[in-house]
């Protein structure tokens, strides 16, 4: 499976972000990427918080774009994107997954909210229910989780994507700055990709408030791709072969004898 990642800033101004989204189809077309990564908040950025000033509905102008060039260039996304919540006064940080036929094929709301580090989401956003069924996709013959940046610090997110059949997890993020953060964010991708015996991609945001830092992470937690903090676009091709092998060489998901359900 080929996959572009796209490294961007993203302001308020989401037809300027909209069309950041489209350069990057563009890139990941050219290179005839089977999947375009673009981080969490990718339609809508304020780095002193994100809420329902910066919402849009499925039919917004942002989505509508990812759909068009899903479509153009028959390619599948995954990008993160502030959506209205059902209570009207507060968003949603939502993941989508759009089809190269340009169609929804999953949407997943972030269920873990940053409320740490002196920073307050709930505040803005409502959280997904953590009930709901795991988003997991077939992209290129391979199973896609998804799950989005603060969930990353639960091992039981990433885990319950495993169960549900992942062998890739994506992970748009708007990683804050801060002393440590960027090493933790490393140690963390590195963590849940040895654990779950998976390829981790982590993708972020980058500009005034987050630290970009996107990585690829074999199943062996190795480092296949590292970005550091300036905006840019790569594309790597992910060899899923080696989950299976990694997954045979050290079968730690059949040895484990505990399972992960929801609070």
């Amino acid at each position: 499976m080929r996959v572009s990642i796209a490294q961007i800033e993203a302001g308020a101004d989401t037809g300027a972000n909209a069309v950041v989204a489209r350069d990057a189809g563009r890139y990941a077309g050219e290179r005839n990427a089977d999947l375009l990564i673009l981080p969490e908040y990718a339609s809508a950025f304020d780095p002193q918080g994100v809420g329902v000033d910066l919402a849009q509905g499925p039919d917004g102008r942002y989505r509508a774009e990812l759909r068009s060039i899903a479509r153009e260039h028959a390619l599948w996304i995954v990008a993160g994107v502030t959506s209205f919540a059902a209570a009207g006064q507060k968003a949603a940080s939502e993941v989508v997954v759009v089809g190269p036929d340009g169609l929804d094929r999953a949407t997943y709301r972030k269920v873990h909210l940053y409320d740490a580090f002196g920073h307050r989401e709930s505040d803005r956003l409502v959280a997904g229910d953590p009930q709901d069924d795991p988003v997991v996709v077939q992209i290129a013959g391979v199973s896609v989780g998804v799950m989005a940046c603060y969930d990353l610090r639960f091992p039981e997110s990433a885990r319950r994507l495993v169960d549900a059949g992942a062998e890739v997890i994506v992970v748009p993020a708007a990683w804050a700055p801060g002393p440590g953060k960027a090493e933790q964010w490393e140690i963390l991708l590195r963590a849940r990709a040895i654990e779950n015996v998976a390829i981790l991609i982590g993708v972020g945001l980058t500009g005034k408030g987050a630290i970009g830092a996107s990585q690829v992470i074999t199943p062996d937690g190795a480092v296949g791709l590292a970005c550091g903090a300036q905006p840019q676009l790569r594309t790597i091709d992910i060899d899923t072969a080696a989950v299976a092998q990694m997954r045979e060489a050290n079968p730690s998901l059949r040895n484990r004898r505990f399972r992960v359900v929801p609070a």
